[in-house]
């Protein structure tokens, strides 16, 4: 059954079809709504610790406004932010109608930035210890197939074209530190974006006491931003969403490379088809990579999100709201789109079909063309020029291309290789193990955690 966008209260898209609750209900209205409500409450405490305002009145917040956001709250702050048109006042006045005449204490000295930048980094924190998890299934499941194709050796290529053998292994290692690397950039970008703001108007403390800041940042697990003008700078948020760019770059080098060798003339992978699973609605016949497909598109759509986030970085004076449009769909977009990428990119990697037959047929496929280098180095170390060992090889190596010979016979019968490396020699040099001898330390060095 085709699942439709849902449109959630406040006008976020959500596509089920690409999306998973987890990451969904952050985006919520219900989550929404009681961080800011945390926000305000754990201000008020702080308030009355100060003396501000009567300890009385924060405690009378917590108890009466401490309720779960219902459809109904959310409904009533949809209707007051109607006929207001401001989304903060409409929350404040529907808590007040909650909390009675005591709510006037409410938002002492505070601005309405105070709690929407605040909640909007709680959301990306909580968004990004979601996708903290999906990389660590990502990277087990990377590790675990690397090493179960360790010593599968397969064509390495370069601009497409067979170069030297590699592992198939090997090749999963390459992307295991790939996505560590970027599993260490999202820590770095949490880290960076878990700040908080409550520092008023333009904000210089004018009306509400630092302290308060720095207690609301330590109920929510933040830090104070430094300085916050009114806005929390959005240099962090370009750097995150950056992150979350990258990463989404490399789950589509991943679904690229499978893509690839799942071509019918490779067939050396191939994603795993279900039974009852149909690759055409014309073509019988056919088992596409629709999978990796897919990872490729969501990969262009989480990228596409970091420019607005960069450009976003360049408000007017100490606040202006340009940014604000861009956030309520990019924050929800690119966290759950990221995070349905991750796991059907690590189902893929924990299903993906590998034919080592077909490796080992690719690999003889050229006559023998892969040796070339070792063939060259040997020359060398036997005398001969590099230029000359370079031209030697090569017009035989064209004749393979050819098709007039393999390229071992083909030296066997050249009189200046065969006056300089011994027939013995010549024929040790066509050896696959000595193109896989360091694979191990390779391993060691990538799998060292």
């Amino acid at each position: 059954m085709t699942r439709h966008p849902t449109i959630l209260p406040g006008g976020d898209c959500m596509i089920p079809r690409y999306s998973r609750p987890q990451m969904t209900s952050i985006w919520e209205p219900a989550n929404k709504f009681r961080i800011w409500f945390e926000i305000e409450a754990h201000a008020a405490d702080k308030l009355a610790e100060l003396g501000v305002i009567p300890a009385a009145s924060a405690k009378l917040v917590w108890e009466k406004g401490n309720k779960p956001y219902s459809q109904d709250r959310i409904d009533r702050i949809d209707a007051v932010e109607a006929e207001v048109k401001h989304d903060v006042i409409a929350f404040l006045t529907e808590l007040a109608e909650q909390v009675g005449d005591e709510a006037r204490f409410v938002h002492q000295g505070m601005t309405s930035s105070d709690v929407l930048d605040t909640c909007f980094n709680v959301q990306l924190v909580q968004a990004t210890d979601i996708l903290l998890e999906d990389m660590d299934k990502l990277l087990a499941a990377l590790k675990k197939r690397a090493y179960e194709t360790k010593d599968i050796a397969c064509m390495g290529r370069s601009h497409g074209i067979h170069a030297e053998p590699v592992t198939f292994g090997l090749k999963l290692a390459t992307f295991y530190a790939e996505f560590k690397r970027n599993r260490d950039r999202l820590v770095v970008a949490r880290e960076e974006i878990a700040t908080c703001a409550i520092s008023g108007a333009v904000g210089t403390f004018a009306n509400i006491d630092p302290q308060v800041e720095e207690h609301v940042a330590a109920k929510l697990g933040l830090k104070p931003e430094p300085v916050s003008t009114q806005v929390i700078p959005r240099d962090r948020h370009a750097a995150y969403f950056a992150a979350l760019g990258v990463i989404a770059s490399s789950v589509e080098h991943l679904a690229t490379e499978i893509r690839h060798l799942q071509r019918t003339e490779v067939r050396e992978v191939e994603e795993f088809f279900s039974k009852g699973q149909k690759g055409s609605s014309a073509m019988p016949h056919k088992r596409n990579p629709v999978l990796t497909e897919n990872l490729t598109g969501l990969a262009r759509l989480v990228r596409s999100m970091a420019i607005p986030a960069m450009e976003n970085v360049a408000l007017w004076h100490e606040r202006d709201i340009s940014h604000s449009s861009v956030e309520r769909n990019i924050g929800p977009d690119a966290t759950v789109t990221l995070d349905f990428a991750l796991m059907r990119l690590t189902n893929v990697v924990e299903n993906l079909v590998v034919y080592p037959e077909r490796m080992d047929e690719i690999l003889n496929q050229m006559g023998g063309l892969v040796f070339s280098q070792r063939v060259l180095l040997t020359l060398t170390q036997h005398g001969v020029s590099r230029e000359d060992s370079y031209r030697i090889v090569q017009r035989n190596a064209m004749k393979v291309w050819n098709r007039e010979g393999d390229l071992l016979s083909l030296l066997k019968t050249d009189a200046d290789v065969t006056a300089k490396i011994p027939m013995e020699t010549l024929e040790s040099l066509f050896d696959l193990g000595y193109h896989t001898k360091h694979v191990d330390t390779i391993f060691a060095r990538v799998f060292a955690d």
